[in-house]
């Protein structure tokens, strides 16, 4: 009896996950013997969380179904428009019900997730498993430039991020899943990620700069870390930036944009 032989063909969307010379064309191999479908895909160097649908023989099939012999196994990618698709491998949550994990390279995303209102999780000290089990326990959608972290079983939903500049990841993810119907502009803390809550000027009075006193008269204070914000100098370039999706030019943010204890937005 021969050595059983597959055709794996890839979507055109995964195949920056694949070596070069593999980029492109039907792809034959054989498999290990009782391997899963999800362990042959990975194997071609495709994370789990990447594939939003696969067809043995144009049938759709799961994760963990085996091929046969002489099966042609089509791989594809999903995008926005797959989210809820009948043939998807996984369910996700309406865009204002997404929460998120972000591995320890992404903080400045995960800042920005923050500013659009988006609960997401991030330590600059992250160990994979830790993401893994948060993402798990609290049903979060992992982000992350690591293809070897999306390898883990335990993680369902995640989301690799193409683009280096942060301002560019906020705009894919944002195109990839939806985002914008969920933003809940200024609502949650961009440092410790804790919900902000109107409170009244008098209660916050002795932190306030002398110019702050004069000119502002609605503050919101992180349930968390206390901070207090006020639309200030901030404000206008993260609204411009909020509603441009993510885009460059003016609405941008500032490189190492920071925040003090007591600041305006």
């Amino acid at each position: 009896m021969g050595t059983a032989m597959i055709t794996l063909v890839f979507a055109a969307a995964l195949h920056p996950f694949l070596p070069p010379a593999r980029r492109g064309g039907a792809w034959r191999l054989a498999p290990a013997p009782g391997a899963s479908l999800k362990h042959m895909i990975e194997a071609c160097g495709v994370p789990h969380t990447e594939v939003g649908a696969i067809f043995v023989n144009g049938q759709p099939a799961g994760p963990a179904d085996r091929a046969a012999d002489g099966d042609r196994i089509e791989v594809r990618s999903w995008s926005t428009a797959d989210l809820h698709a009948a043939h998807g491998l996984r369910r996700w949550p309406a865009p204002e019900a997404m929460r998120f994990v972000a591995d320890a390279h992404l903080g400045a995303l995960a800042r920005r997730l923050r500013m659009a209102g988006f609960d997401t999780l991030f330590r600059n000290d992250f160990a994979d498993r830790e993401i893994a089990a948060l993402a798990a326990a609290e049903e979060r959608i992992v982000l992350t430039r690591d293809r070897g972290l999306l390898q883990h079983k335990a993680i369902s939903h995640a989301c690799y991020i193409h683009a280096t500049a942060p301002d560019a990841q906020f705009g894919e993810l944002v195109a990839r899943l939806g985002l914008q119907p969920g933003f809940r502009p200024f609502t949650r803390c961009m440092e410790c990620n804790a919900p902000l809550a109107a409170v009244d000027k008098a209660e916050v009075i002795a932190q306030l700069p002398p110019s702050v006193r004069e000119r502002q008269q609605h503050f919101r204070r992180c349930t968390g870390c206390r901070r207090v914000f006020w639309e200030g100098s901030h404000w206008r370039r993260m609204r411009s930036f909020l509603n441009g999706e993510g885009g460059a030019g003016e609405a941008a943010l500032p490189p190492g944009h920071a925040a003090a204890p007591t600041h305006g937005l």
